[in-house]
């Protein structure tokens, strides 16, 4: 008798969870397809990474001679595992209302891994120049190979890198998804639409958050628990947030930001400044400049002008 109220109320529980009402958001994605999948997505960010750091990452034992077959069997695999993911994306975007055209989808999502491998050598190069940087930036790093396979910030930059060529061309969720993996893994957070130029490094990491519209110059180091964020946006009629407009900070080239500096709005960090940790900002910082935080709380530039 126990048993068959305890199915009784295990059913009532499925019929409760099956109705949309229940949905709190209102949108579940049934158009009959299958959503990306987080477990593919991871595997193939690592075959990237196999492709992009040759010999630093997977198994193969690799030599000149069998270097072209690792790579070319690598990336063919990562561009059927994209096509797929980038179709079941924009999947996850159609709305059961319209009809889905399968064959149109198929094609754009073919052109769009397309576009990504062909621009895997620009990103092996620039993240080239990243490893330069988090090496040449750390008196504790032995090496560029202990960058490369240790470092958060090498690990965040190659998903950030990807995501953001991804995210140029407008491919649906997947660039979020690999950007919140490497979120997961280092406590890094970058947007995948954050633009951030050559020489980018992180040092150590943690709690470091780039959101969506910001830009970032050459050869620019940010410490741990830095914040690149927006103020307040306005709100439309109906009182959400209007989306689409640049409300993060552009800083310009040569800038370092030491750790737990917050940096809000759509304002300029100037070519070289230097900011202080745990200083907040939300005015234009001139070139050169040098913000530090002096007792007892006033903060100056460097040319004696209060911020």
């Amino acid at each position: 008798m126990q048993e068959s109220e305890n199915s009784k109320t295990v059913r009532d529980a499925i019929t409760k969870l099956s109705e949309s009402k229940s949905y709190a958001l209102g949108y579940m994605p049934l158009h009959g397809r299958t959503m990306p999948s987080v477990t593919v997505l991871g595997d193939l960010v690592e075959k990237f990474r196999e492709v992009l750091f040759p010999g630093y990452f997977g198994n193969a034992s690799l030599n000149p001679d069998n270097l072209p077959y690792h790579i070319g069997v690598n990336v063919d695999m990562a561009y059927h595992m994209l096509c797929d993911q980038i179709f079941k994306g924009i999947c996850f975007t159609c709305s059961r209302d319209k009809k889905f055209d399968a064959d149109a989808a198929d094609e754009k999502s073919r052109n769009m891994a397309a576009k990504l491998i062909d621009c895997l050598p620009d990103i092996r190069r620039i993240l080239a120049t990243d490893v330069k940087a988090a090496y040449n930036g750390d008196p504790a790093a032995k090496s560029e190979g202990e960058v490369i396979f240790s470092y958060p910030t090498i690990r965040t930059m190659t998903n950030h890198r990807i995501a953001h060529e991804l995210y140029k061309r407008e491919v649906p969720l997947i660039p979020r998804i690999i950007s919140e993996m490497a979120h997961f893994e280092t406590g890094i957070d970058i947007h995948p639409g954050a633009s951030i130029d050559e020489y980018f490094a992180i040092d150590h990491g943690t709690g470091v958050v780039i959101g969506e519209t910001a830009v970032i110059g050459k050869n620019v180091k940010i410490y741990q628990g830095v914040t690149l964020g927006a103020r307040s946006f306005p709100l439309d009629e109906n009182g959400n947030p209007i989306k689409g407009i640049a409300r993060h900070p552009i800083v310009q080239d040569d800038v370092i930001i030491y750790s737990n500096a917050t940096i809000l709005g759509r304002i300029t960090i100037g070519k070289g400044a230097v900011i202080g940790g745990n200083l907040w900002i939300n005015r234009d910082v001139p070139a050169g400049s040098r913000l530090i935080q002096q007792r007892p709380s006033a903060q100056y530039y460097s040319n004696g002008t209060g911020v």
